[in-house]
């Protein structure tokens, strides 16, 4: 096979959870000139799922087959990595299982193990199922944990959305609501603002400007509907700013994302998950990118889920899944470029 340019990075697409809609938009991606003009392309899953896939996204993937111990850096201009680990068959469309989550960890841990180990220049996987996931590995949390065990990460790592050039970062994730203000500290806030800047300067940010949302409403009202602006994040944006980090706030988050969506800031940081969330998938459900951050490559996904109404219909959106791979292939591309001249 003809292998490609040093420049052109390699992405390692992992195959998410099959009773949904992952495998028809695997294969859309799989399919798409433009990915493939800024990327080399290596899926992985089993052949027999994403054939479906492609069956039912009415597209026709040319993807060579090569074996778990194949080089990825000898691939052509795409491949597929077939596991040979699950028979569709066995899948019932639309419904959660352990099987299904025990494919979708089995394929992102060996593209996580390929960037590791230095054989692929960034990591994408389209949508997992979390129910799927703790049935087949009851200690899952969250894909941060999973991530930062299986590449060996010891320092801090966050979950970022990116919509177009917008971002959304937040200090606590995948906890319950009532247990938020008491896990915000100065402490844990300042860190979130310093991986947040250095994050969005990997990915091209020369100086990011961040907005720190507030916890209560109208951003505590000068402490008359709380005092978690005044204690606790009016000082993380103040030891930011001293560090040079351009950190504003903190601001009601009822009209903190209207200022960014109109260009006042780069990034909102939110004191927890549904407080960007909904802000960022109102403005754009199809085109949304979640971003692992804190890791040594770019890891990235499409911010909403597995879709089990409309799965096999063929109608799902490419849209969001094609920005999380171009946006892996522009960070990936920069990285390399950062490394040559560094």
């Amino acid at each position: 096979m003809n292998v490609q340019s040093p420049g052109k990075p390699l992405i390692a697409l992992a195959m998410g959870d099959p009773a949904g809609i992952s495998p028809e938009l695997t294969a859309k991606l799989a399919c798409s000139d433009e990915i493939r003009s800024r990327a080399r392309l290596l899926v992985i899953g089993d052949r027999r799922v994403f054939d479906e896939g492609a069956r039912v996204a009415g597209v026709k993937a040319d993807l060579p087959n090569v074996p778990p111990s194949a080089d990825p850096k000898a691939i052509g201009d795409a491949a597929f990595m077939d596991l040979g680990h699950l028979d569709p068959a066995t899948i019932e469309r639309g419904v959660a299982s352990q099987a299904g989550g025990a494919f979708a960890l089995e394929n992102y841990r060996h593209a996580l193990t390929l960037a590791r180990e230095g054989q692929a220049d960034a990591v994408c996987f389209t949508p997992f199922n979390k129910k799927a996931m703790r049935l087949a590995r009851a200690e899952y949390d969250d894909e941060i944990a999973f991530s930062a065990e299986v590449a060996g990460l010891k320092t801090p790592a966050s979950e970022f959305n990116v919509l177009d050039r917008l971002w959304n970062a937040r200090v606590t994730s995948h906890i319950p609501l009532k247990d938020v203000a008491s896990r915000l500290s100065v402490e844990r806030i300042h860190r979130a603002l310093k991986l947040t800047d250095a994050c969005m300067r990997r990915a091209g940010f020369a100086e990011p400007r961040i907005a720190v949302a507030g916890l209560n409403p109208h951003a505590g009202d000068g402490g008359n509907f709380g005092r978690e602006e005044i204690d606790v994040i009016e000082p993380a944006v103040a030891a930011g700013r001293a560090e040079g980090i351009a950190a504003e706030g903190p601001f009601p988050a009822d009209t903190v994302f209207l200022r960014a969506k109109n260009g006042a800031f780069d990034a909102v940081l939110t004191m927890y998950h549904d407080q960007g969330q909904i802000a960022m998938k109102l403005m754009g459900f199809d085109r949304g990118v979640t971003i692992l951050g804190g890791f040594p490559f770019p890891i990235c996904t499409p911010a909403h889920g597995t879709a089990y109404d409309i799965a096999g219909k063929g109608v799902a959106s490419v849209g969001a899944s094609r920005a999380a791979l171009l946006l892996a292939a522009e960070m990936a591309a920069a990285a390399r470029v950062g490394s040559r001249t560094a």
